[in-house]
């Protein structure tokens, strides 16, 4: 008979999440602190269930895995790594059941890429009767980057291949993806959650929810980011910081929002706050021009003219991989 693995077996590791909600029958993993959801902003609470980046993670020799949990409308795949090769990719949007046959065979490090989309809240996993299972120690450095929709990657291939996850497997980090669609706005209490995690590389990608809403004007936005970044340093005083601002955004590129701000405008106010903030003596911080990452030769991979499709996350994976975490993650 298979073995039946409860998600709070203390073997099973969830990394990526920030904390894990536990009812009688299924475990959910969330990207803040849960317990304190009422502390943030409604729109970033519901993104923020959703396990953008989190993988669960053990070691087991078995040749078979298995999985029921609750549905989802619009669930994004669930991506299976065994000794950091991919193995197999299974659509929860019909089924939320999933399953996997012919695993490698011996003991292997086993990775659950758990959907970019949608609430996952687990049952159980199933795994062969006399399989091993042990809990998988990743030392790898602890990467956390913080975004938009363009980091939480809906319309990725899989939750793999996203452009956070393109860029942690091709590193070898420990990802912690922070992309809230819609909810990135510099938020302190995001601020307050980075400085208490344990981190060796930091990332942000900051400018395009903050347009699209006119949360911010050209008064507030400069200093809203000089004071998320002092949040940060509370904890990570020399950690290497990359703040990047925003790709490619078609017609925004020069159309001024509520605000009165274009994305062009805004460019400049993240190069300048990052400046000020070097002028200050942090030596650790470092400006990237998104147009670096996703110009306006990539404008055919925008279908809607501000998200990129499957490809252009692909392309972004490879050119951060190289222009961010290749020049300042030594």
């Amino acid at each position: 008979m298979a073995q039946t693995i409860l998600p709070t077996d203390p073997r099973l590791v969830w990394y990526g999440a920030v904390s894990l909600e536990t009812r009688d029958n299924w475990t959910m993993p969330w990207r803040i602190p849960h317990q304190k959801r009422t502390l943030f902003y409604p729109g970033l609470v519901e993104r923020a269930a959703m396990p953008a980046g989190v993988r669960i993670a053990f070691r087991s020799d078995t040749a078979s895995l298995a999985g029921h949990s609750m549905p989802f409308p619009e669930m994004s795949p669930i991506d299976l790594y065994c000794d950091g090769d991919f193995f197999g990719s299974v659509d929860l949007a019909e089924s939320s059941d999933f399953h996997f046959s012919g695993l490698p065979p011996g003991e292997k490090v086993i990775e659950l890429w758990l959907p970019q989309f949608g609430e996952f809240r687990l049952h159980h996993l199933v795994i062969d009767t006399q399989a091993t299972l042990t809990a998988f120690h990743d030392s790898r450095p602890r990467w956390i980057t913080y975004g938009s929709s363009i980091t939480q990657c809906r319309t990725a291939y899989s939750p793999s291949r996203t452009w956070p996850g393109i860029v942690a497997r091709d590193r070898g980090y420990n990802l912690t993806g922070l992309g809230f669609g819609g909810q990135c706005h510099l938020d302190a209490m995001i601020a307050r959650m980075i400085r208490e995690m344990a981190a060796d590389f930091l990332s942000i990608c900051v400018g395009i929810n903050i347009y699209g809403s006119g949360s911010l004007n050209q008064r507030s936005f400069g200093q809203a980011m000089i004071g998320f970044v002092h949040l940060l340093r509370e904890g990570h005083p020399e950690t290497p910081l990359v703040v990047m601002s925003p790709i490619y955004a078609a017609h925004r590129e020069t159309e001024v929002n509520g605000a009165g701000f274009t994305i062009q405008a805004m460019r400049e106010e993240v190069e300048q706050a990052v400046d000020a903030l070097r002028a200050q003596g942090d030596e650790h911080i470092h400006y990237v021009n998104g147009l670096e990452i996703f110009g306006a030769d990539c404008a055919h991979l925008l279908p809607d003219d501000l998200h990129p499709n499957a490809d252009g996350y692909e392309l972004m994976g490879q050119n951060v991989s190289r222009e961010v975490a290749g020049r300042f993650f030594a």
